[in-house]
């Protein structure tokens, strides 16, 4: 990570993942699912849809969508995420590609 002052405060560039940053286990895996719960926000508002209507769009139970706008989507997978966002009316791309590192990582890219 690269270091810097800035007004006499040392300023950290990030890796562009928050959670690996910070340390937590399964920070791609956190990444990823955040990303696709932002897209589905986005959608929710887009839409217009309510709680109520856009879990029943969805196939979740409305507090599970409460839960998801608050932020705690732990109950959720990221199949069940992108489920969700392809109910919405959104496509979900997955490439694979060789990783130029030894080891490759997930990433989410939106439109």
């Amino acid at each position: 990570m690269k270091t810097r002052l800035v007004e006499n405060v040392e300023v950290h560039r990030g890796s562009g993942n928050v959670f690996a940053d910070l340390g937590l286990a399964d920070a791609e895996k956190l990444a990823i699912k955040t990303g696709l719960v932002i897209e589905i926000r986005k959608a929710m508002r887009i839409l217009g849809l309510t709680q109520q209507a856009a879990a029943k769009r969805m196939g979740i139970t409305q507090p599970k969508v409460s839960d998801m706008m608050r932020g705690d989507f732990t109950n959720l997978s990221e199949r069940k995420l992108m489920d969700c966002l392809t109910r919405l009316g959104y496509d979900i791309e997955i490439k694979v590609r060789p990783a130029r590192a030894e080891t490759g990582h997930l990433m989410l890219a939106t439109a």
